[in-house]
């Protein structure tokens, strides 16, 4: 069981940069695939970025595809996520999320995922 911890969030104009990290203690970090995602007030939850656990592959959404990039580092327990060329629509909450599940065709649904951190507001605004 891991515990997702979010940090990094903040004000950033458009067409900035900013890295969100999110901590998840635990001795099994790498056993887990370990996702973003986004909720901005009266939408749904959104996909960003997922990597999978023990080295596959990374996937993003189609809205943030180019901008961001996501990485891990498992001695560390931490996964980052890049964003570059920020966007007004970018702004949201941004929530880590780890599952202990692989497979490739919910990686981009919330409910594949049982454990969750707490987001980090972004606000992409001049």
């Amino acid at each position: 069981q891991v515990q997702p911890v979010e940090s990094g969030g903040g004000l950033v104009q458009p067409g900035g940069s900013l890295t969100l990290s999110c901590v998840a203690p635990g001795p099994t970090f790498s056993r887990y695939t370990m996702a973003w995602f986004r909720q901005a007030p009266g939408k749904e939850r959104e996909f960003v970025a997922a990597t999978r656990k023990n080295g596959g592959n990374t996937y993003y959404g189609d809205s943030v595809k180019g901008r961001f990039t996501l990485s891990r580092d498992n001695a560390k327990n931490m996964v980052y996520l890049q964003m570059n060329n920020l966007k007004p629509e970018d702004t949201a909450v941004y929530y880590c999320a780890a599952t202990q599940r692989d497979i490739i065709s919910t990686l981009n649904r919330p409910s594949a995922y049982h454990y969750w951190g707490q987001g980090t507001q972004v606000t992409v605004s001049s």
